[in-house]
């Protein structure tokens, strides 16, 4: 009777732990060793989600120096950068040197052209008007295409209208030319006064 009761109480699950003090030592044991299992079972996910919360803080730690240096920088650099100066500064000194070396503006080769004579007459029924003039040409070169420009007035010096003419000729350097009964266009019948000039010239 008692070796059955026996084996029912050793098949339980608290096994021969209630029959004796050594029973009941390896009970506790395997308790224990129940307990480190389900602590071991836990280990790895305890170390992933530690790793896991270790690179977020790593990665936000990294991140913040990036923009505060470059801001830094920026706002260092819009300090230190000079102001831009347009144009000459007061006060700046006068270089000869730089002055030489710019190049004088040429002379426009009607600058050198004058008219020394000139003359008028009417023809074709007394509304074309034909002058005679004499070209000097001051110029280290010959000039062609000169154009002239002849303004026409009443007796009295009141003006009346104007004509131009383009000369499609040569005028040799230092020298002068004449040419003759030049048409210049149409004019008033009341014109009694004409007075031409140079307007322009081309460097030959």
């Amino acid at each position: 009777m008692t070796e059955g009761f026996y084996h029912i109480e050793s098949t339980g699950l608290a096994g021969p732990a209630s029959l004796g003090n050594g029973h009941l030592s390896g009970a506790a044991d395997r308790v224990i060793v129940s307990h480190l299992r389900e602590a071991i079972g836990w280990l790895p996910n305890v170390v992933i989600l530690a790793a896991a919360v270790w690179l977020l803080l790593t990665d936000r730690a990294h991140k913040q120096p990036i923009h505060q240096p470059v801001l830094a920088t920026a706002v260092a650099a819009a300090k230190v950068s000079p102001p831009v100066t347009v144009g000459l500064a007061k006060g700046a000194s006068f270089d000869p040197a730089t002055a030489e070396a710019i190049v004088p503006e040429q002379p426009a080769p009607v600058d050198g052209m004058k008219i020394s004579s000139q003359s008028w007459r009417r023809g074709g029924l007394g509304s074309n008007a034909f002058v005679t003039l004499t070209l000097r040409n001051a110029n280290d070169y010959a000039v062609k295409d000169i154009e002239i420009s002849c303004a026409f007035a009443r007796p009295d010096g009141s003006h009346l209208t104007d004509r131009a003419r383009l000369i499609r000729d040569i005028v040799n350097m230092n020298s002068r030319k004449t040419f003759t009964r030049v048409h210049v266009g149409f004019v008033n019948v009341n014109a009694g006064k004409a007075k031409c000039s140079v307007l322009g010239a081309s460097h030959v």
